[in-house]
């Protein structure tokens, strides 16, 4: 081996990966050892997390979101960067309210999925994972850029939607998908025009959330991101879910499949839900309603 492959060898051994990347033939990093390459990976307010519902604690400040040019068309980009790809947000995208510290602008949006239609979501809930989820980040509008909002504890805004399987087609996110195909490899970008965030995500006033302190959910795991959780699901087919892990290549040139970070620890951290703990009785308490009825009618029957 000359002194240049060797090089080349190391650069490789250096490398971030996802689980789904390492091999015999790619000795890449895989998430358990991002931490011997980036020290965030390895701190205590890590992302992304399971969220044990029956833990969760009622937050009176998390009170409704307000979207700002989320009804508006736009004209966005979509890069494939290696390992994901990015849709590149207006900064007229903006989001206040829903108990963060400021107002924040968009920066993009991407998606993390499984491989063959499984498991792919990063957060998951009471140890369930969903097949895809999307991220929509955001930093404060006072920075230039993410790279100066992660200096800040609370510098970036993410917003987390997991995808469910439904039997019909969600139209709107064709689009998506079909613009992952036209960057297939690293390093291709291609324009979506006319678009909404409305096309794709509901409107702010319907929205339950868990919130949470964390980091991105890639190296270098800069432990700067308050998240959101959104409870209600995106729709997606299974014909869809399928087609999205055979669009795009990592930079490796293999299919971009299994691309999520596994759980990490909470190390002590609470999570905040905005639903009052009253409604999330709700549906027992129907329920044993709807029993007492029935053994009610059920005992009247007996006595006639």
């Amino acid at each position: 081996m000359n002194k240049e492959s060797h090089t080349v060898l190391e650069q490789r051994d250096s490398e971030w990966c996802y689980q789904s990347q390492v091999s015999c033939h790619d000795t890449c990093r895989g998430p358990s050892e991002w931490k011997n390459l980036f020290p965030n990976c390895g701190g205590q307010r890590q992302s992304p997390i399971n969220i044990v519902t029956s833990r969760v604690k009622h937050d009176p400040k998390l009170t409704c979101f307000i979207f700002e040019g989320h009804e508006k068309v736009f004209s966005m980009t979509v890069e494939n960067h290696g390992h994901s790809a990015h849709f590149t947000l207006p900064q007229s995208v903006r989001l206040r309210g829903g108990g963060l510290p400021a107002t924040y602008k968009a920066v993009q949006f991407h998606l993390h999925w499984g491989e063959n239609g499984s498991q792919g979501s990063e957060h998951s809930v009471d140890g369930e994972r969903y097949p895809m989820e999307l991220h929509i980040v955001h930093i404060k509008e006072k920075y230039g850029s993410l790279g100066e909002a992660l200096n800040d504890s609370r510098g970036v805004a993410a917003l987390a939607f997991f995808f469910e399987v439904t039997s019909g087609e969600n139209e709107h996110l064709d689009r998506v998908i079909q613009a992952l195909g036209r960057v297939r490899y690293e390093g291709n970008s291609s324009e979506i025009e006319d678009f909404r965030l409305t096309d794709i995500i509901p409107r702010a006033s319907k929205l339950n959330y868990y919130r949470y302190s964390g980091s991105l959910t890639t190296p270098g795991c800069d432990q700067a991101v308050v998240w959101t959780v959104f409870q209600q699901t995106l729709p997606i087919s299974e014909n869809q879910l399928m087609s999205v892990d055979k669009q795009l290549l990592f930079g490796t040139e293999k299919p971009m499949t299994g691309i999520f970070r596994p759980v990490q620890n909470l190390n002590g951290r609470v999570v905040y839900t905005s639903v009052p703990a009253h409604s999330l009785c709700v549906l027992p308490n129907l329920i044993t309603l709807f029993l007492s009825l029935f053994c009610v009618f059920g005992q009247q029957r007996c006595f006639h």
